[in-house]
């Protein structure tokens, strides 16, 4: 089948198509499933190996010293019916909810047409980077999670945190408690009162510790900023699924204990200091040993969970792809409907 790319006119006035973060969530940007769809198609296509999608550089400076301060540049391009490319950039600083009131991270993300490279849409990329971290969450908890799993541990309560949850509780009505810990007990406490307005039927239990957390439950998410591991193979109960979104929080004793280890992309997954390159460097991991990269879990190629005993941990560097397929979702609905504002490259 002939790729064809999304529509745009660049003649004969180019222009950029200007979404902000009121406009996504106009768009259902909000909520969770849109993400969960495009997540499938992304993984799907990523599997099929339908990408192209670069390392992606980080951007440190002088003074900027914690694992959360830096700028990256994720570039991807993704083929098929609707060919696109684009580029999320995505800037964090550790001090900025203290310091400033502001949100840790903050992104754009640009889309260029396949065809003739000109940018097409300019987009806020927070919401849609958060949105879609969760929503790789939920995807591969729908394979690999046990079936009509009730516990579900947070560890981290900020917006990623929070997208987290909100994301698992709208695709798994089976949830019935919710551990929650955070360095911060506020946080923990503000997590909590937000999810019972949401889900009123849903206990939220505010945790004395991380591993406290992690023992209650079947599924354990980390959503932390840790620059060191402190979640170790005991504290999981037989069964338990582990999503670990913010990648250092989780012992190397996990990774050689666990029944499957599943990425989203290998090569973005063995960078360096990443605890599975420390892991292949010391002789104790490789590609070998891996069961798979979720995509192929998700097109069939490789099995999810096989019994309900299984510890599966999943580490999801987050790529390029996964934001690319989502930007493209909301500007194809943005063009239909009229969302947005229209900027001239040129006038």
């Amino acid at each position: 089948m002939t790729s064809t790319t999304i529509a745009l006119s660049t003649s004969p006035a180019p222009h950029l198509l200007y979404l902000s973060r009121a406009d996504l969530v106009a768009l259902g940007g909000g909520t969770s499933q849109p993400y969960v769809n495009a997540i499938g198609t992304g993984l799907a296509a990523h599997a099929r190996g339908d990408y192209v999608q670069p390392l992606k550089p980080y951007l440190r400076w002088p003074g900027a010293d914690h694992i959360a301060d830096r700028i990256i540049a994720m570039p991807c391009y993704m083929g098929g019916e609707q060919a696109v490319a684009g580029l999320k950039w995505i800037g964090s600083r550790q001090h900025n909810p203290a310091r400033f009131g502001l949100e840790r991270a903050s992104a754009v993300i640009v889309l260029n047409d396949a065809q003739t490279n000109y940018p097409i849409a300019l987009m806020e990329g927070g919401l849609i980077s958060g949105m879609r971290t969760a929503a790789i969450t939920a995807v591969a908890t729908r394979h690999l999670a046990r079936r009509g799993f009730t516990e579900v541990a947070c560890i981290g309560c900020g917006p990623i945190g929070r997208m987290q949850m909100l994301t698992l509780l709208e695709q798994f009505p089976s949830i019935s408690q919710l551990h929650l810990f955070d360095l911060s007990p506020a946080a923990a406490d503000a997590l909590a009162t937000t999810l019972a307005e949401r889900f009123p039927h849903i206990a939220c239990v505010c945790a004395a510790s991380a591993e406290a957390a992690v023992r209650a439950a079947e599924v354990v998410v980390t959503c932390t900023v840790a620059d060191a591991p402190y979640l170790t193979f005991d504290w999981l109960k037989p069964g338990a699924f582990v999503s670990n979104v913010s990648i250092m929080d989780v012992h190397k004793d996990v990774y050689a204990k666990a029944d499957k280890v599943v990425v989203d992309d290998w090569d973005q997954s063995n960078r360096e200091k990443k605890i599975i390159n420390q892991l292949v460097l010391e002789g104790r991991f490789s590609r070998e040993k891996l069961h798979a990269e979720l995509g192929q879990i998700v097109i069939g190629e490789k099995p999810g969970r096989e019994s309900d005993d299984e510890i599966i941990l999943l580490n999801p560097m987050g790529m390029a792809l996964d934001d690319l397929v989502c930007a493209r979702h909301f500007y194809q609905l943005a063009q239909a409907g009229g969302v947005g504002t229209r900027l001239p490259l040129y006038g």
